[in-house]
């Protein structure tokens, strides 16, 4: 084992005992081949084999045009034409002579024409004299005499309107009133119909035929089926004209032609598909304010009916229906509500419907809520207390109406001023006769309920469609 400090002796090799140039004979970065890329590797001998390879240089690219064709070479291009043999240009001063064949002959001189010859000529300062032809024309106007005209607008007087030949039947406009425009011819009003209780219907719901003053059903010679239909509510006319061309309707058994007459003894029948047909009518359920008749107009009162637009339809409705004017065609009232009170009123197109709620053998409800008052002293203390048991039960039987018992109804009070009526009939001005008779006076009157039908939230004034799965 070795100790101690041991000096090792390295002996510098230098570059040209390898073989190699040394660093001074190199060329300078100036003299190298631009074209020549240097290559560093590890080693000298890589390092020599890189300096001493010739590397080639990539060829020179061929100059382009913008379409990518290689330009022409402009060393072929041929010399300039030489303009030296031109002859000058001519100043415009020396116009040189035309060619043969130009026309050079001389232009004929101007004569008067020979209609102008016996036209006088004009006077020196004069005017014209007339043409033969014109001499009776009358002269113009003066210009002179012509009222100057105001900046901005014209206030020369107008002279006055004098009617045409052909429209001396036209009446004059009136003084500051525009002349009415010729408008579109407007649809036929739509004619409120007879209200469903003051038709004549029988047992089944059909409407019978309204006698003439001579004891006939019909004229003598007869009417339309068209109009027969019409009169009884079953459809309107071109509906009618639909279903006799469709033949759906039969007078005494055979198919009904348009334009047919019928008598007061034929039988007109419809059949199935016309029942079907009716499916497509609606029925309104309506929250009927005060102050609107629930039929026909009348002493100056609006129907009912003419709340039924699209601006009234409650935002409420789930029926899915939408509003269109063919619904108003024999849209009549199922039931009577009076001017002085609100609540529910059904209008409906389907006299099925109206003879469940108000045919002979209807034995639907109608609830109502109604405010009273005393018109006669009855004791100290509140009116339902003191109100006699006896006339509360003549409220609910035993009471007659125009000779004629009333059906039994059930009359309680609600609170101290407030009686419930439920009734089966609807007798004009029913409940208000009815407490007239037992010394209570109607205060406030709302319908509630038609059947199974509430009145709800339906707000005043609002309407609805029947829903499907609704029912009376």
């Amino acid at each position: 084992m070795l100790c101690g400090l041991q000096i090792v002796d390295f002996t510098m090799t230098t570059r040209p005992k390898l073989g190699l140039p040394s660093k001074s004979d190199s060329p300078t970065a100036s003299d190298r081949d631009p074209a020549r890329k240097p290559v560093r590797n590890s080693t000298a001998k890589s390092r020599t084999l890189s300096r001493n390879t010739t590397q080639v240089a990539p060829p020179a690219k061929t100059p382009r045009g913008r379409d990518g064709a290689p330009r022409r070479d402009m060393g072929d291009r041929p010399p300039r034409k030489d303009f030296s043999d031109r002859p000058p240009r001519t100043e415009r001063g020396e116009r040189p002579a035309r060619a043969p064949g130009a026309d050079d002959a001389p232009k004929r001189p101007w004569t008067p024409r020979p209609e102008r010859d016996s036209r006088p000529p004009r006077a020196e300062g004069g005017e014209r004299a007339p043409r033969g032809n014109f001499a009776d024309r009358p002269p113009r106007s003066d210009r002179g005499e012509r009222p100057a005209r105001t900046s901005g607008a014209d206030d020369a007087p107008k002279r006055p309107w004098t009617p045409r030949p052909e429209r001396d039947s036209r009446p004059p406009r009136a003084e500051g009133s525009e002349r009415p425009r010729s408008a579109k011819p407007a649809a036929a009003p739509l004619r409120p119909a007879k209200p469903w209780e003051e038709r004549d219907m029988d047992k089944k719901g059909r409407v019978k035929a309204v006698p003439a003053e001579d004891g006939d059903d019909h004229p003598k010679d007869g009417i339309r089926v068209s109009r027969w239909l019409a009169d009884r509510g079953a459809a309107s006319r071109r509906e009618a004209d639909d279903w006799i061309v469709r033949g759906w309707v039969t007078v005494d058994g055979e198919v009904a032609v348009l334009g047919q007459r019928v008598l007061s003894h034929q039988k007109v029948e419809v059949n199935k598909e016309a029942r079907a047909d009716q499916a497509l009518r609606v029925t309104v359920l309506m929250h009927k304010p005060v102050g609107f008749v629930s039929g026909q107009a009348e002493d100056g009162h609006e129907p009912a009916s003419v709340l039924f637009v699209p601006e009234n339809q409650w935002m409420g409705d789930k029926s899915g229906q939408t509003f269109n004017r063919n619904h108003l065609r024999g849209l009549a009232p199922a039931g009577r509500l009076d001017i002085d009170s609100h609540g529910l009123l059904v209008l409906t197109q389907d006299g099925r419907v109206a003879r469940v709620l108000i045919g002979e053998d209807s034995t639907i409800e109608k609830e109502y809520l109604v405010r009273v008052r005393a018109t006669k002293s009855f004791g100290n203390g509140p009116l339902s207390e003191v109100f006699p048991a006896e006339s509360l039960a003549l409220l609910n039987h035993g009471l007659e109406l125009d000779d004629q018992p009333l059906k039994p109804a059930k009359v309680s009070w609600q609170n101290e001023e407030q009686m419930r009526f439920v009734l089966r009939e609807g007798k004009k001005r029913q409940i208000r006769r009815m407490c007239d008779a037992v010394g209570l006076e109607v205060v406030a009157l709302k319908r509630v309920r038609i059947g199974r039908i509430p009145l709800a939230d339906l707000p005043v004034g609002k309407w609805r469609y029947l829903r499907p799965d609704e029912a009376f």
